[in-house]
């Protein structure tokens, strides 16, 4: 409980705080390439649902053209199609979602926890209010992510944010956290495609 309540906190604020220092230069070359690249912003800023369900802003790199409509992941028939060429590739390296270290830093967000949507994901965001999934500090990789991300159905996605909210730990958050960096190394569930699914056995990780 002190760790979910205090350390979590400290190490996420540390972390976010080094990794922006170290990674400006690269972020604003991203920046550039965006803008250069294709039309539109270079961030990509939505109101996104947190932790008690409650809104706030969050911030990415654009990987996709201005004509995209607005909608979830799951609605797209080719998603692909919308996403730009440079947008292709900070998506499949994760690269579009460094920016959420200011939302880290905001303290909106954490490293690990279920991924914040937005209001067009309204059935898993109203799953997740029933079964205490938003509880806990959504973050850039969770639970639902290393284990198909775009693939899980709504239902699947919201019971794995459940049962990472009823198991926070040290040792949760270090194993998701060297899984999310295998899933980004094999590009695992960028694009929903057919996939299979792992299941995690969490209960012997709680503290």
């Amino acid at each position: 409980m002190f760790y979910k309540k205090v350390i979590k906190r400290l190490l996420d604020l540390l972390l976010a705080i080094f990794m922006l220092i170290v990674l400006l230069i690269p972020l604003v070359i991203v920046g550039i390439v965006i803008k250069l690249t294709s039309k539109g912003p270079v961030l990509f800023i939505q109101e996104r649902y947190g932790k008690n369900s409650k809104p706030f802003i969050l911030y990415k790199f654009r990987s996709m053209t201005n004509k995209a409509p607005v909608k979830a992941n799951s609605e797209f028939d080719d998603i692909t199609s919308y996403v730009t060429h440079f947008g292709m590739l900070i998506r499949k390296t994760s690269i579009d979602e460094l920016p959420q270290l200011w939302n880290i830093i905001k303290g909106d967000m954490s490293f690990i926890g279920p991924r914040p949507l937005a209001k067009t994901d309204e059935k898993v965001l109203a799953l997740r209010k029933r079964n205490g999934a938003d509880q806990v500090l959504p973050g850039i990789s969770g639970l639902a992510q290393v284990n198909g991300r775009n693939n899980l159905s709504d239902e699947d996605k919201a019971a794995y944010d459940s049962k990472y909210a009823s198991h926070v730990s040290f040792r949760v958050d270090m194993l998701l956290t060297l899984e999310t960096f295998v899933s980004v190394l094999k590009r695992d569930g960028v694009f929903k495609e057919k996939s299979v699914k792992r299941e995690k056995n969490l209960e012997k990780s709680h503290d």
